[in-house]
């Protein structure tokens, strides 16, 4: 992901005129003080900009005043969050968010009346309020997201959790809506699965930047030994993963198509890549481009194998969502002992991080032995430790002119396995079920991954506010 300044939210709190002001100054008060904890920015109201005070909004006229705030920090704001204390008034929080037409996900949360404290000075009845906002909310065709319980304190650890999710659920729709994918080289003829349409991504804020990979070859050849991207590049991948002996002259090429595709990401305000690695860059060059894809991974740059551009931007979600290095890798071997198991493999672009444990670079096994070992030196092999994983994939269906998407989560063993590059053994809850909608719906073969459970996040990010067309696996 780019380097950006912390996420920052647009802050609605709802009131009605007739309940105790002071409760809306308390939640005021902690709903700061809980997004500062956890390092984000806000923009709000000064607290005498109403004339309820606390910066709470209730009649038309202070929703305006709110939707001009917000207007004018359109650039800073990733989402709305809209706290009712009370019941709040409808009016005020619709007309605040409609008229600023910012188009960001926006977060609906209301607090727990105590009931041993319902008289007028105490009672809230924001359980019946948030009913009232989110109605006018569907109303105008606003997408929302809820909170874990429908009312909880204003005080009470859900709040951050809430919020946190919900800042990944920003992530995800406003880097789709406006990501770059770098596609460096054709797609291989061998792989028809991959193909995607452009223009179906487009309409979803998607940009495909193509280049040919002989420019980077090109710029490749240029770059001089005395080169300082290059030498730091060298000392990267030596303290990246394990290099053989025998393939130090190949280490110095790795170094250098490296350093090409990094100032071409730079120099295009790329955010994922989709790679032609397979098989001109052996043939033209004499290297891989595993290790590359690799460090670009835990750079937050996903880097998806060939050329796969609808792989690229799955990957990139799970990374917009989870703030950690995701991986492509095919659905690869079954277990007939076990069948929910699978081995999820690629010749080796998994990201250390995300293998989570030592790396060694090698040839590629299968292009190995039909291209020579020697012109395929640079792919990683790693076993993949054991913890929770998300899988994702979108693929562009243009028979039927929409994106389609799968999701579900599950878990990464232990148990070996006998293959070269980079292996993960994955368990998966009703995998033949999974395997029968892949198959039957035609989706590709490369799945993307990422090691936590961001399944949550991405439901609602591409179901809710993307509107594409999602099955989540249970």
């Amino acid at each position: 992901m780019k380097n950006k300044a912390k996420m920052c939210f647009g802050v609605i709190i709802g009131t009605r005129a007739y309940f105790n002001s002071e409760l809306a100054k308390d939640v005021r008060k902690q709903l700061l003080k809980t997004l500062e904890d956890e390092g984000y920015d806000y923009v709000i109201l000064p607290e005498d900009a109403t004339p309820t005070g606390s910066s709470s909004i209730e009649t038309r006229e202070d929703g305006l005043k709110c939707a001009e705030l917000f207007r004018q920090n359109r650039d800073r704001i990733d989402g709305i969050i809209v706290s009712l204390p009370n019941f709040g008034f409808e009016i005020g929080i619709i007309n605040a968010i409609s008229i600023a037409d910012l188009n960001v996900p926006v977060l609906v949360q209301a607090c727990d009346d105590e009931n041993d404290k319902v008289d007028l000075d105490s009672r809230r009845d924001a359980f019946c309020g948030k009913i009232s906002v989110c109605n006018n909310l569907y109303q105008y065709g606003i997408p929302f997201t809820d909170t874990t319980l429908h009312t909880y304190s204003i005080y009470s650890d859900l709040l951050a959790k809430d919020i946190n999710r919900f800042a990944g659920i920003c992530r995800v729709v406003n880097g789709l809506r406006h990501c770059r994918i770098g596609q460096i080289g054709t797609r291989p003829s061998g792989f028809q699965t991959v193909r995607a349409s452009e223009k179906l991504l487009q309409r979803s804020g998607i940009t495909v930047i193509p280049v040919d990979l002989s420019e980077i070859l090109f710029a490749a050849r240029k770059i001089e030994d005395s080169d300082a991207d290059f030498q730091k590049k060298v000392a990267d991948i030596r303290g990246y993963a394990s290099v053989p002996k025998d393939y130090e002259d190949k280490l110095l090429l790795q170094a250098k198509f490296g350093v090409a595709v990094e100032r071409w990401i730079a120099a295009n305000d790329i955010d994922a890549v989709a790679l032609q690695c397979w098989d001109s860059l052996e043939q033209n060059y004499g290297c891989a481009a595993c290790i590359t894809m690799s460090m670009l991974g835990d750079k937050l740059i996903p880097s998806a194998c060939e050329t796969d551009i609808a792989g690229a931007v799955s990957m990139y979600a799970l990374t917009l969502a989870s703030g950690r290095a995701s991986a492509l890798a095919d659905w690869n071997n079954n277990f007939a002992e076990d069948r929910n198991k699978c081995v999820c493999t690629h010749c080796g672009n998994f990201p250390k991080s995300f293998v989570k444990n030592d790396l060694k670079l090698g040839p590629l096994g299968v292009l190995g032995r039909t291209l020579g070992k020697v012109h395929t030196f640079g792919a990683v092999y790693g076993k993949v430790t054991q913890g929770d994983f998300t899988y994702f994939r979108i693929s562009t269906d243009d028979p039927r002119g929409c994106i389609k998407a799968y999701l579900g989560a599950g878990e990464i063993t232990d148990e070996p396995y006998g293959m070269d590059g980079c292996i993960a053994v994955t368990k998966v809850p009703n995998l033949q079920k999974l395997m029968k909608h892949i198959c039957k719906n035609g989706f590709e073969h490369h799945v993307a991954l990422v090691r936590t459970d961001v399944k949550d996040i991405l439901d609602e990010a591409i179901g809710n506010y993307l509107g594409w067309e999602l099955y989540v696996h249970e």
